[in-house]
C-alpha cells in the first residue's frame, strides 16, 4: 500500500475514532447524574406514583401562593409527599432524563433530603429522595426536626413542620462544563426547584417557606453529607394552621 493511501486511512481511523469520543461524551452529559449518596440506606421505600394531570389550575396557585409559617397538627399524607417531591425534581422525560425543574445543561446538580417527622405511613427519620426511581432512601431514624431548628438560627417554623426539605448542591457537576458561571446556575436552578415546591403545596393545601438563612457546616454535618456536596435551601411544610 502507498505511502499516500496509509496517510488517508490513518485520517480516516482518526475522524471514525473522534466522532465515536464525541459521541460517547455527549451522551454522558445528557445521561442523569450519579447518585452522590456515600450513606449507607437503611431502606427503600417506593412512593405513591405521581399524578401528572389535572388539580388545581395553575392560575389559581400562583395568585394564592404565599409563604407559611404556622402549621397544624395533623400529618401530611404519603402521596401528598411523593407528589411535592416529584414537582421539585421528578422524572418527567425518563429517556432523556429530563425533570419537573430546569437545570443548565441538564447536569442537575441539586440533591434532596427530608426530614419526616409526621407523614402518615412513613417513620420520622432522614431520608434521600431517589428520582430516577422515585424512591426514598431511609438513611436515619431519629426526628432531626430540632437539629435542623438550632442550625437555620432557631426559625420556629421548622419545630412544627411534618416535613422538612433540605436542598443541597454538588457544584462541580456544573462548574465541569459552566467554569466560573456556574455558582449562578446552580442558585438559579434552587428558585426553580423551590417554587415548585411552594406551587404544589398550595394546590394541595399545604403550606411551606424557603429558609436561606442557616450555619452550612452544622447543616452539613447532621445530613453527614460528602465533602463535595453543599446544603443551599431549607423548606419547612405542612398542613395549613386553621385560622
Amino acid at each position: 500500500m502507498s505511502r499516500k493511501m496509509n496517510f488517508i486511512v490513518s485520517i480516516c481511523i482518526l475522524a471514525l475514532l473522534a466522532g465515536m469520543t464525541a459521541l460517547y461524551l455527549l451522551s454522558d452529559k445528557n445521561a442523569p447524574p450519579a447518585d452522590n449518596q456515600t450513606l449507607t440506606s437503611i431502606r427503600q421505600i417506593k412512593l405513591s406514583d405521581p399524578v401528572i394531570s389535572g388539580g388545581m389550575p395553575l392560575n389559581d396557585t400562583l395568585y394564592n401562593r404565599r409563604s407559611v409559617r404556622v402549621y397544624g397538627d395533623l400529618p401530611i399524607l404519603e402521596n401528598d409527599l411523593s407528589q411535592l417531591l416529584w414537582s421539585a425534581s421528578g422524572i418527567t422525560d425518563p429517556a432523556a432524563g429530563l425533570r419537573t425543574a430546569p437545570s443548565a445543561g441538564a447536569l442537575y446538580p441539586l440533591e434532596i433530603y427530608i426530614a419526616v417527622a409526621s407523614v402518615e405511613g412513613l417513620e420520622p427519620g432522614l431520608y434521600k429522595y431517589s428520582q430516577e426511581a422515585h424512591l426514598l432512601h431511609l438513611i436515619k431514624t431519629d426526628d432531626l426536626r430540632i437539629n435542623i431548628y438550632e442550625a437555620a438560627l432557631r426559625q420556629e417554623w421548622i419545630k412544627e413542620a411534618a416535613v422538612v426539605f433540605i436542598i443541597t448542591a454538588v457544584f462541580e457537576r456544573t462548574s465541569a462544563v459552566y467554569g466560573s458561571r456556574s455558582d449562578r446556575y446552580v442558585y438559579i436552578e434552587v428558585g426553580h426547584l423551590a417554587q415548585n415546591i411552594y406551587l404544589q403545596a398550595e394546590a394541595l393545601s399545604l403550606g411551606t417557606v424557603a429558609i436561606g438563612a442557616f450555619d452550612d457546616k452544622a447543616l452539613a454535618d447532621i445530613l453527614e453529607l460528602p465533602e463535595n456536596e453543599s446544603p443551599v435551601y431549607i423548606m419547612p411544610a405542612g398542613r395549613k394552621a386553621v385560622k
